[in-house]
């Protein structure tokens, strides 16, 4: 036990007194495991944390489902069929979309977020309130008394924390009484303020498809058993459908998905994409490191040969680089949870509210245990392979004669070895680095469809009055007024949806369809605009003409349709033809909906044909159909529907910088509406931009890893040929005193790189295609092909460039070496 000591503390002391290849080998095991920790931190905080439920993994989502992926969620009318499933103690029901409100009471009126929820979701979940209690069977039907439910953080922000349970807040001008406050761990579900009960009728025909159905199953078993009776109830609904409806349905099966994975299931891929990266720096560092210890091995060859044959075993001899790898191990690790830590805080920015980073951390012990169990073992076996390759590559005789001057040619062969790895490795996540960066670069060369410069948009909820529709039409036009006569703005729309921004910006509805055929499957979306609505945002009339100020109530009802619509129904050729709005005499499931004498359903003549835009940003390249209807024209129930899901939205075109028209936005509104709150004001070219906001944070990671890869692998390159040419000196030494050209010299180093270069690149590139089924679906938001030839070969050419400049300076130095040296050397 002494002598194991002693050979390591000397191999430590050694290390100490001499730190530039500790500190040079630790440096490089450091990226990769900062690499690594920071993506284990950020998938255990947004996958893996149990949610704050009880007995969580008892928790389900129900509805129609492939391949183990959520694909929708149960309407209201489909939830009320599965309330008495067998083996399921439980079930809630919650509406996905939040729902702008308008507040007044112990404070100013503002606009607010809402989500609403029936009595059976806290229970189902098992919450805590953090005050009071959840809704009554009375509070949640139709007509029952007014309650309301308040988030935390607005409690907080709104009523400094103080006792609220019994006072009243004014929600769209309903007084409505505080039941209870929810704690701060209920926030999977989006960052709304309040909660609201959703007061379903008995035996709803609402089929909106933005709902969550969380049951609690009796067992962790009882999913199979869960699973089939929700089919079999699904189908016996949906006996009668047919066309589309049925063959969907024949390709899906209704049942359960764990409620954390349902949550999660949109950032699974980019979480996967992350973990993909890491590894990837991570083996890269750890192929540097075990070349590193190679060449650390070869340079002491000499010493080790000798202590070898005068007797010293085996294990003496590799015992000092396996302690100096048990430093180099300690030493990355501590270095890599500090870039960890660092690269945490810096991308904290990036990500979305619910990416609650920094949960993990709260626990350090078990991130450092993680990071020293992956550096210390990987130094380890990157020094004992370098000890067991540098002393195996020859005789004892060879070594001692060629005292500890040069390398064998296996040991070349093996640090050559290496850096293709290393290439390989890089050029697989430099592929995927390119293939963002070339979607991000088409996206700001592709046209939007729409002029996205010189607006400022804001969202309104209108108050609800006595007759909401009429108040909300009157006081749209004097908002309209005041707008316009603001100095410096040209034009002012309303409508429900811009031209381009998230999901929250879609709006579709049945009950479309075009005389004397089918309802449009899909169906378009449906956007209710203003007279100017494509004049603000410049969007060209390709046929017909666009709204003006004689398309109003009692007028003949107009639609316009965009270029997709007008291809897939009309071939092309739609103005002058009619469709159908708000009819559902013939729409599955739609018979309570028809029956209703308040919707009448409408037929507009189609006046005009616009260009297609890209809702969801230029990274969007789905083709979809649009309806465009003028708002003073629209049916009172799309109206009060449009404002049950979304506020009405806004856009001023003006001259010069849209942010400078803030403050006199507040002040026209006000000045027509005291109490009528606005929110989200913000320039358009920020609402584009914010479309492809996760593409720019997944490249960002992905990126920086990407850097980092490229650098390991050049400084791979650099320490091997660096080596190599050492051990030649006296070949090059001979070359020259022979008469051979200092260029020659350069050609024949670079010539052997190149072809380690180029042997990488073609097998990284060739793994990359291999795995294009993972990748592809890790990249399916951007809609790229992995087979990109414009972005595999810039990552060829930028690996090719920085792996020859790696090889520059230990090119020149063989063109250096005196000739004399060599000649004296033999």
């Amino acid at each position: 036990m002494n002598i194991w000591l002693a050979e390591i503390w000397r191999a430590w002391r050694a290390s100490l007194r001499r730190p530039g290849f500790l500190l040079l080998a630790a440096g490089v095991l450091a990226l990769g495991i900062g690499a690594s920790t920071a993506v284990f931190v950020l998938i255990d905080d947004v996958l893996l944390q149990p949610l704050p439920y009880a007995a969580p993994e008892r928790l389900v989502v129900l509805g129609p489902q492939r391949d183990g992926q959520l694909l929708g969620i149960l309407s209201p009318r489909e939830y009320q069929h599965v309330q008495s499933i067998r083996g399921i103690t439980a079930i809630g029901l919650i509406k996905g979309d939040l729902q702008a409100v308008n507040v007044a009471g112990d404070g100013a009126p503002e606009q607010i977020s809402a989500f609403l929820a029936d009595r059976g979701l806290l229970p189902v979940l098992g919450v805590r309130m953090r005050l009071g209690r959840g809704f009554s069977a009375q509070e949640d039907s139709p007509g029952g008394p007014k309650a309301v439910i308040l988030a935390e953080g607005f409690w907080r922000r709104r009523y400094g924390a103080q006792p609220v349970l019994g006072r009243t807040l004014r929600v769209e001008g309903v007084a409505r009484t505080i039941v209870g406050v929810l704690p701060a761990s209920f926030d999977q579900f989006g960052a709304g303020d309040i909660m609201l009960p959703l007061a379903l009728a008995p035996h709803t025909y609402d089929d909106g498809g933005d709902f969550f159905a969380i049951a609690r199953l009796a067992s962790a078993s009882a999913a199979a058993v869960v699973d089939a009776q929700v089919d079999a109830a699904m189908r016996a609904l949906y006996a009668d459908a047919s066309g589309p409806q049925r063959d969907y349905l024949d390709k899906v099966r209704f049942g359960s998905v764990p409620l954390r994975a349902a949550l999660h299931q949109q950032q699974r891929p980019a979480m996967m994409l992350f973990l993909a990266s890491a590894l990837c720096v991570l083996l890269i560092a750890l192929v540097n490191l075990g070349n590193l210890m190679l060449l650390r091995t070869l340079s002491r060859r000499h010493d080790a040969i000798v202590r070898h044959a005068l007797g010293a075993p085996a294990w003496r001899l590799a015992l000092p680089a396996c302690a100096e790898g048990m430093l180099i191990g300690a030493g990355g690790a501590i270095a890599g949870l500090g870039l960890a830590a660092i690269g945490l805080s810096l991308f904290s920015g990036y990500v979305p509210a619910e990416w609650t980073l920094g949960q993990s951390l709260h626990k350090p012990w078990a991130v450092a245990l993680l990071a020293l169990a992956i550096a210390v073992p990987g130094a380890l076996a990157a020094a004992a392979f370098g000890a067991w390759r540098g002393l195996a590559t020859a005789s004892v005789q060879e070594a001692l004669h060629e005292g500890g001057r040069s390398a064998s040619r296996r040991s070349g062969r093996l640090g050559r070895g290496l850096v293709i790895a290393q290439m390989v490795l890089a050029t697989c996540l430099m592929c995927g680095a390119g293939l963002f960066l070339h979607a991000l670069y088409d996206a700001a060369r592709t046209p939007l469809g729409f002029a996205s410069d010189h607006i400022l948009t804001f969202d309104l909820a209108p108050v609800h009055g006595d007759n909401p529709h009429a108040s909300a039409r009157d006081l749209v036009q004097r908002l309209l007024q005041s707008l316009h006569a603001l100095p410096g703005v040209d034009r002012v729309a309303v409508t429900n949806g811009l031209p381009a921004g998230g999901f929250e910006q879609q709006f579709n509805m049945g009950g479309i369809h075009l005389p004397g055929r089918g309802y449009l499957h899909p169906s378009p979306q449906l956007r209710g605009v203003s007279s100017e609505f494509f004049s603000v945002f410049h969007m060209p009339v390709r046929e017909g003409r666009s709204f003006d100020a004689t398309d109003v109530a009692g007028a003949e009802p107009v639609a316009i349709v965009n270029q997709t619509l007008a291809d897939q129904q009309y071939d092309g050729h739609a103005v002058g033809r009619e469709i159908v709005v708000n009819d559902y005499s013939g729409y599955p499931g739609g018979k309570a909906m028809a029956d209703d004498p308040t919707m009448h359903p409408v037929t507009a003549r189609i006046i005009g044909v616009v260009g297609d835009t890209r809702q969801f940003g230029p990274l969007d390249s789905l083709k979809r159909g649009f309806l465009y209807l003028p708002l003073a024209q629209m049916p009172e129930h799309i109206v009060q529907v449009f404002r049950s899901f979304q506020p009405l939205r806004f856009a001023l075109r003006v001259h010069g910088d849209p942010n400078r028209y803030r403050q006199a936005v507040h002040a026209a509104v006000a000045a027509v509406a005291p109490e009528q709150p606005i929110a989200t004001v913000s320039t358009m070219d920020d609402i584009v931009r914010a479309t492809t906001s996760d593409t720019r944070r997944d490249l960002f990671l992905i990126g920086l890893f990407a850097v980092v890869a490229l650098g390991l692998a050049a400084a791979g390159m650099y320490a091997v040929m660096t080596v190599a040419v050492a051990a030649r000196a006296r070949e090059f030494g001979v070359r020259m005193a022979l008469g051979a050209p200092p260029l020659g010299m350069v050609r024949l180093v670079l010539r052997g790189a190149i072809a380690q270069i180029a042997m990488g690149m073609l097998l990284g590139v060739g793994l990359t295609l291999a795995l294009s089924r993972v990748l592809g679906a890790a990249i399916e938001e951007i809609g790229r092909s992995v087979f990109d030839p414009l972005a595999l070969a810039g990552v060829c050419a930028v690996l090719a460039l920085a792996g020859l400049l790696a090889c520059l300076i230990p090119a020149a130095r063989a063109a250096r070496v005196p000739p004399m040296r060599a000649l004296r050397g033999e």
